[in-house]
């Protein structure tokens, strides 16, 4: 399994209320913005749906979430609801459980990930990019929950 961390990077006011807005409003009307869909799963605490933007990364016919922030909140809740997880973009709402990778294994999902989002994320990975060795990016690794998504 992976080797958690607690670290975790707040966004900033401007990405907590302009941006991740503007792209879960746009990916709820059906635009997706470079992979994006909204991410429900539901609170830890409360038990009811909360929401939020993600960045879908495909890799054939797979599908990975990458926690660039680390430890966040919407990866808290989704552990604590047994991976079950709903993606949505427009009107179309997928379920799917989200099983937790290794450290080892995220290492090609983490270099797939930094190649495609590495100018709005990349900040959050200590230098590391996609042109990183394995060995870099496993250095990295234990911060970055991995989950990859399975059919319901």
């Amino acid at each position: 399994m992976s080797t958690r961390t607690s670290r975790y990077r707040e966004p900033g006011w401007l990405t907590k209320h302009v941006f991740n807005n503007a792209v879960a409003g746009l990916t709820l009307i059906g635009v997706s913005v470079l992979g994006s869909r909204v991410l429900e799963v539901n609170g830890r605490k409360t038990g009811s749906p909360h929401r939020t933007p993600i960045n879908l990364l495909r890799m054939g016919e797979r599908s990975y979430l990458v926690a660039a922030r680390g430890e966040t909140q919407w990866v808290r809740n989704l552990r604590a609801a047994g991976g079950k997880l709903q993606l949505l973009l427009g009107r179309r709402r997928t379920s799917h459980l989200a099983v937790e990778l290794s450290d080892e294994a995220k290492i090609p999902v983490l270099r797939a990930y930094l190649r495609r989002w590495r100018a709005e994320v990349g900040v959050f990975f200590d230098g590391v990019g996609p042109e990183s060795s394995d060995e870099e990016i496993a250095a990295v690794a234990g911060q970055h929950p991995v989950f990859q998504l399975l059919d319901r």
